[in-house]
């Protein structure tokens, strides 16, 4: 009947649109590769014969042959390009002579060109050099410290497969957010192409508590890629490029310098503060100034720009949701450090200046007792007690992990309430309901929802049921 056919297309349609919410994992644009390189093994490497090579010198001939057809491959790019424009400059040229009284207004018609061309370019005649020096001296572009991904200490999480069974939402550990930041930023920055074959990532927000190593964690990332380093943090461009002209051009300027000197990694710090309701009165840097540049940035960048935004926020529940989500595209979360990075973070702090480890200085106890502390505070700790003047008493009286304490003592730590308070806003980000209901769709596929298994969301019903218990 018509009343069950419209049934029929109802459920199909809610079906779709479910499927467009939910998370797809779509095939990798690797594989192809992958099996034409397998296919070049078999056909090249496995059949020749390599038994006189023993000191693996090149192979030159094959060098000679490949350098050879992508030389006759760009050599012919650029004969072409430069006839298209002989060409043209000869239509040009012969429609000029047919006009005859008709010339002015094509020299009106390169005006337009010309004006259309300078909205775009506000800097046609200034060198790179030039503008890139305009840029230091700003405090816009500045050096990378060097610091390198293996030098953040943590490993995986080995128990997140469990904490999902659970339905437990498993926040990851240092070593899974140094994978993924790899993935997101690393790579497409530091190797051609992967923009065009993978899904483009233009900005990613980091967040996570104060002191917690996410500043650190982006100069590691812009210094493993090789990139441009920016700081379009508010508090760094207050006072500069004052107006809305000045605005335009240092938008300008940043995606011109970014796509003439790419790769290029731009970091913002309190990104959260840029999409506050409110400012407040003491704030006087005007986070909210690049608000509406930010989206048109982002717009601009194609395939072929090595250009990725970087956000870095420690209270980002404070700001619309709404926006902050709608400008970044990825968002990763870094806890404090679980007990195995303090330990490990621990060691190498306390040997690299030649500490000698005793059973009085046990690094497991000071793994201990600075849970709820961040890699921050722990740096901060042993520089104070790791001193030259230490270290050359060190042979009479060994150092001992009761020094550490009291430098420990007078550090506020992370409290369980500002955590919470993070995790709560991470749990209702958009990407985090997606793959709540993905995880959701697993379970029940796999048949264990609704034996044993419970929704997070889940306690808060059955506390209210205990305290009319307790008043009974």
């Amino acid at each position: 009947s018509e009343r069950e056919r419209a049934r029929e297309q109802a459920k199909q349609k809610k079906k779709k649109e479910e499927e467009e919410k939910a998370i797809v994992l779509r095939p990798s644009s690797f594989v192809t590769d992958i099996q034409g390189a397998c296919d070049q093994f078999q056909d090249v490497w496995s059949v020749k014969d390599i038994e006189d090579n023993t000191e693996e010198h090149p192979e030159e001939d094959m060098i000679e042959t490949e350098q050879r057809a992508r030389v006759e491959v760009e050599i012919r790019r650029q004969v072409d390009y430069l006839m298209r424009q002989e060409i043209q400059r000869l239509k040009e040229d012969v429609e000029g002579e047919k006009r005859g009284a008709k010339k002015k207004k094509r020299v009106k018609k390169g005006g337009k060109k010309g004006r259309k061309r300078k909205e775009k370019d506000l800097t046609p005649d200034r060198t790179t050099e030039s503008l890139f020096e305009e840029l230091v001296l700003n405090g816009i572009i500045k050096k990378v410290p060097e610091v390198r991904l293996s030098e953040l200490y943590g490993d995986v999480s080995l128990v997140g497969c469990e904490m999902v069974a659970k339905t437990k939402y498993p926040m990851p550990a240092i070593g899974d957010i140094k994978n993924i930041l790899t993935e997101y930023v690393v790579l497409p920055l530091g190797v051609d192409g992967v923009h065009e074959q993978t899904q483009m990532v233009k900005s990613v927000l980091v967040c996570g508590p104060r002191g917690c190593g996410k500043t650190r964690l982006v100069h590691a990332l812009a210094y493993e890629s090789g990139a441009t380093f920016m700081d379009l943090t508010a508090t760094n461009i207050v006072g500069r490029y004052p107006g809305r002209a000045g605005l335009n051009m240092l938008t300008h300027l940043v995606m011109k310098v970014g796509r003439l000197l790419q790769p290029t990694l731009i970091m913002i710090d309190a990104a959260d503060k840029m999409f506050l309701k409110k400012v407040p009165k003491t704030d006087k840097s005007d986070p909210r100034r690049l608000k509406k540049e930010m989206p048109r940035m982002l717009k601009s960048l194609g395939p072929e720009d090595k250009i990725v935004f970087v956000g870095i926020s420690n209270a980002p529940w404070n700001c619309d949701a709404k926006s902050l989500s709608s400008v970044y595209n990825k968002l990763v979360m870094i806890q404090r450090p679980t007990f195995s990075a303090r330990a490990q973070l621990w060691r190498h702090l306390i040997t690299k200046n030649g500490v000698k480890l005793t059973p009085r200085l046990d690094i497991g106890g000071l793994a201990r007792i600075s849970d709820g502390y961040t890699s921050g505070h722990i740096c901060s700790v042993a520089s104070q007690v790791v001193t030259e003047q230490r270290l050359a008493k060190q042979n009479k009286t060994p150092l001992t992990a009761l020094e550490f304490v009291v430098p420990l003592s007078k550090i506020e730590p992370i409290y369980r309430e500002e955590e919470e308070a993070m995790r709560a806003w991470y749990q209702k980000t958009p990407i985090m309901k997606k793959r709540a209901r993905y995880l959701e769709e697993e379970l029940e596929a796999q048949g264990l929802k609704g034996k044993g298994a419970k929704k997070p969301d889940a306690k808060k019903p059955k506390g209210k049921k205990g305290k009319r218990k307790k008043k009974k």
